[in-house]
């Protein structure tokens, strides 16, 4: 995974629900429609909401931060059915034409988003080579604070479903039952999905990457999406093209 021998796997999981999710498939442009399952670079987002161990670096010129471990998602599992709907929003940003931003005007975009949502996320605290690492084993301190804080129910800032504006009904430990008593369901194995071009992370590297989008074709069996899992060269993200390959 980095170049060599792991020997021990620092796992951490949760899970998240909504009443609505938003992964937006790159090549569907002004009408986004969203991915069935949140990708890589959304699911990283997730833990990092609730923890991230940085230090900082000190140069003569300025000062970074650079993590010594990172959240490697491995694999998301579907615990109730894919649902697509229509969704607009009014939209007021800098993207509108030079007369609506004159005249205050909004534009309306339509989106095709996911409702009722349920996954169970998992991943790997993994160390990058290279970066200082004074306790010693950073991927373990790092799960460790991941569990602590979620079991408390703390975040750094709130996590989503994709777009902002999509926040969970719950974000925690894995459940057998919701908050009304009602049973969690089970992963949707009837779910068999082909992703020819899903897209795992926006960016090239851990922390503090440039912007470079990775595609790989990918599926769903059963119910579960299983991320390829990359190695890092030169502190780079590099996944492999298959998607179960070594």
């Amino acid at each position: 995974m980095t170049g060599g021998t792991l020997m021990h796997l620092y796992e951490v999981e949760f899970e998240i629900a909504g009443p609505a999710a938003m992964f937006a498939r790159p090549d569907t442009g002004a009408a986004p429609i969203s991915y069935p399952v949140p990708t890589w670079s959304a699911c990283k987002a997730m833990f990092e909401s609730v923890a991230r161990g940085v230090f900082h670096i000190k140069h003569e010129i300025d000062e970074r931060v650079q993590p010594a471990a990172f959240f490697c998602p491995t694999e998301v599992e579907i615990l109730r059915p894919i649902r697509f709907e229509k969704y607009v929003i009014n939209y007021r940003g800098p993207l509108r034409k030079s007369n609506q931003i004159s005249e205050g005007s909004s534009y309306q975009l339509p989106a095709t988003i996911l409702v009722d949502v349920c996954y169970r996320v998992k991943a790997l605290c993994m160390s990058i080579p290279g970066t200082p690492d004074p306790g010693g084993n950073a991927p373990h301190a790092l799960q460790e604070m991941f569990r602590r804080r979620l079991n408390q129910g703390k975040s750094k800032y709130a996590p989503s479903l994709g777009w902002k504006e999509f926040l969970p009904s719950y974000f925690g430990p894995y459940r057998s039952h919701d908050k009304d008593g009602r049973e969690i369901p089970r992963t949707q194995t009837d779910i068999d999905l082909g992703l020819p071009a899903f897209l795992l992370s926006v960016w090239d590297a851990p922390s503090n990457g440039q912007y470079a989008p990775i595609f790989r074709e990918l599926e769903i069996k059963g119910g579960r999406l299983e991320f390829p899992l990359p190695r890092l060269e030169s502190g780079r993200l590099v996944f492999p093209e298959k998607q179960n390959a070594d």
